[in-house]
């Protein structure tokens, strides 16, 4: 009956007015306001501020501030070599594995677009057709950043709007194509080993979503919006381990990879632990694929 309750509240609650409203209240630098909720939220959700670059609290202008922090350089080793496909974030594992018939798995038995996805784009869907995907939920109490699993030059983005329910394992478990239907940045790179989206989901009181490149990209006023990157000069090149994007809050990470490219990680399965630089997979040669 509780869990009922709170798929419910969802649709019936002005989601993206109290996600705006969250978004004002983050980024408040009184500090009778940030000072109290960032202590409460260390308290609350136990978060280990020794990882970060700057320990204490009070030193943040706001919570957004806080809540996106940059950790110390020794906290998230990228791991392996160049064949090493890594996490872009820290964060449970939802799902993994292969792309099916344009389907990826979301929860359980239940399924959604790949193509709806990466908003209605029928040519775009085709390049990652049978290929793989990871999805990555960024609780509350993770690291807010999000990184690149391979080294990629920006291909173009997509802002998809959307809903914005919760996308936490309860709500992915009951609400149809959740990550198809919440407002979305697609980003799409180039890489040594084929086309990577990597998909930033918003969700019920997420502020924003930032990138390295053009800062906040959502929300954004205008509808789905493509931008193409592929003729900026200098182009946007981001190595393996660095740093994209952000969320204000949590939410979810997709990253979904071409055709025999990527070997996902066997030991990693629904619900594992992860962070930003822990192997997700490998990459797999064209020496390999001719073998």
């Amino acid at each position: 009956m509780k869990d009922s309750l709170f798929i419910l509240m969802q649709y019936l609650v002005p989601q993206h007015l109290l996600s705006r409203l969250a978004g004002k209240l983050g980024g408040c630098q009184w500090q009778a306001v940030k000072a109290p909720f960032i202590r409460w939220f260390i308290h609350r959700y136990k978060v280990d501020m020794s990882e970060a670059q700057e320990p204490d609290p009070a030193a943040y202008s706001s919570f957004n501030a806080f809540f996106t922090r940059a950790l110390r350089a020794d906290a998230r080793p990228v791991q392996g070599d160049e064949h090493c496909v890594v996490s872009p974030a820290d964060g449970f594992v939802s799902q993994l594995g292969p792309v099916r018939n344009g389907m990826l798995l979301q929860a359980k038995s239940r399924r959604f677009s790949l193509q709806a996805l990466l908003g209605g784009d029928s040519a775009l869907a085709a390049e990652f057709e049978e290929g793989s995907f990871a999805t990555v939920y960024l609780s509350p109490s993770h690291y807010h950043r999000v990184h690149m699993p391979l080294p990629g030059v920006l291909r173009e983005t997509i802002y998809v709007p959307g809903k914005l329910f919760s996308v936490n394992q309860l709500t992915a478990e009951r609400v149809d194509a959740l990550f198809a239907r919440n407002e979305r940045l697609v980003c799409i790179f180039d890489t040594d080993y084929g086309p990577m989206a990597l998909v930033l989901v918003g969700a019920m009181i997420v502020g924003s979503i930032d990138t390295v490149w053009a800062g906040q990209a959502a929300p954004a006023p205008h509808g789905l919006r493509k931008t193409d990157y592929r003729q900026q000069r200098p182009a946007v090149q981001i190595a393996r381990g660095g740093e994209m994007g952000r969320f204000k809050m949590g939410s979810t990470v997709i990253a979904v990879f071409a055709e025999n490219r990527v070997e996902l990680n066997a030991a990693l399965a629904a619900g594992s632990d992860i962070c930003m630089g822990d192997i997700l997979g490998t990459v797999i040669t064209d020496d390999h694929l001719d073998a």
